[in-house]
């Protein structure tokens, strides 16, 4: 075959060979991966374990995002989304406000909410159980994904409780599953440059575990295109596959780029469509133990999430309705794709789409019949 030439003289004829056996990459494997640049090659190897993992299905999820609070006190360099504490900007959504975000997306069949937001030091371990119910009192059938191991964190902190108690609380209140967002890069440089208030790398692994055992899956995420190294990339990617060894909690792994702007790192630049793809595809190579990894198409674009698709990719996410993380203002927060859309672009990428829920369980097949599967 022609690639396997290519493997030969870009010197990855052993990493391919594993690969093809499934054999697990080791952290050498994953420096000399971030070393290639022939970017077709790395999507090739990345392809072979997408496919026999997940075939041709692509999933995307009809979802809501929504964020409680922009007040957060980490002050992270990398970060457009947060105000400080005083700052006439700083807005916290009430239980009935929460509730009536839910309300408005009443007529649209979503089966995934998913809530994040700032590090708030006023919120009360009340408020977010209070949160928690008013949004699962709303819309009962839809899944509910809140709070990423860094609030956990908060949290825990203001509960005064055990984690296992705090994740027991939440559980009854209606929560079923953590996000994977905080994780940034697992790196003690990186966290005392641009995120020192945080919890550091091995507590963001330590509440995840906890949560896998309290019966709530997560997902995992790394930030990319910022300051780090190849060799912290790897040594997230090597530790986030550790905790999946242990707990196999972790339902998806997405690679987030960093986008400069409208923060304390905006003379960077910002990221590119070969660097996304580059890190979906060294992702799904180095997460052997991870059933899914998906392009966020809100911080990727659509058009290289399509690309996405052969170079690692089975998930798309979803419909988001409203997105205020990563954005260029405060007036573009509305970034939405309806079912058609998703639908025409996965067909369009030459991949089978498959509606799912949360927990992968599929929602709506009849789109296979319709894209000729």
């Amino acid at each position: 075959m022609v690639f396997d030439a290519i493997l030969e003289r870009a010197g990855l004829a052993d990493i391919s060979e594993k690969v093809r056996a499934g054999q697990r990459l080791s952290s050498d494997d994953g420096l000399r991966l971030y070393a290639c640049d022939d970017l077709p090659l790395l999507g090739y190897m990345a392809n072979i374990v997408r496919e026999r993992l997940n075939g041709d299905t692509t999933y995307y999820v009809r979802n809501q995002h929504i964020n409680y609070t922009n007040i957060c006190n980490k002050l992270c360099k990398f970060c457009s989304f947060y105000v400080k504490p005083k700052d006439e900007r700083g807005y916290v959504l009430n239980p009935e406000q929460v509730a009536q975000r839910v309300r408005e997306y009443a007529e649209i069949p979503i089966t995934e909410i998913h809530m994040v937001g700032g590090v708030n030091p006023k919120l009360p371990y009340d408020y977010y159980i209070d949160v928690l119910r008013a949004m699962k009192e709303a819309r009962p059938e839809a899944h509910l994904k809140a709070f990423t191991m860094i609030e956990i964190a908060q949290i825990q902190r203001i509960a005064k409780k055990p984690l296992e108690e705090v994740f027991a609380d939440m559980k009854a209140a209606g929560l079923e599953s953590l996000p994977g967002g905080g994780a940034e890069v697992f790196s003690d440089r990186v966290q005392s440059d641009l995120f020192w208030t945080k919890a550091d790398s091995e507590d963001w692994l330590a509440i995840a575990a906890s949560a896998h055992r309290s019966g709530l899956p997560s997902n995992a995420t790394m930030l990319y295109g910022h300051i780090e190294n190849t060799q912290e990339k790897v040594y997230h990617l090597t530790r986030l596959r550790d905790v999946q060894d242990d707990t196999g909690g972790f339902l998806a792994y997405i690679p987030l780029s960093f986008h400069p702007e409208r923060t304390e790192l905006a003379d960077l630049p910002g990221p590119t469509g070969c660097l996304d793809l580059k890190e979906v595809a060294i992702g799904r190579l180095m997460l052997d133990n991870f059933p899914h990894v998906k392009t966020f198409w809100i911080m990727n674009t659509i058009e290289i999430s399509q690309t996405a698709l052969w170079y690692g990719a089975d998930d798309i996410d979803g419909t988001v309705m409203d997105y205020e993380i990563t954005r260029r203002s405060y007036d573009e927060t509305q970034q939405r794709l309806t079912q058609r859309e998703f639908l025409d672009r996965i067909v369009e990428a030459g991949r089978r789409p498959v509606e799912r829920d949360t927990l992968y369980n599929v929602v709506d097949d009849s789109a296979l019949v319709a894209a000729g599967g």
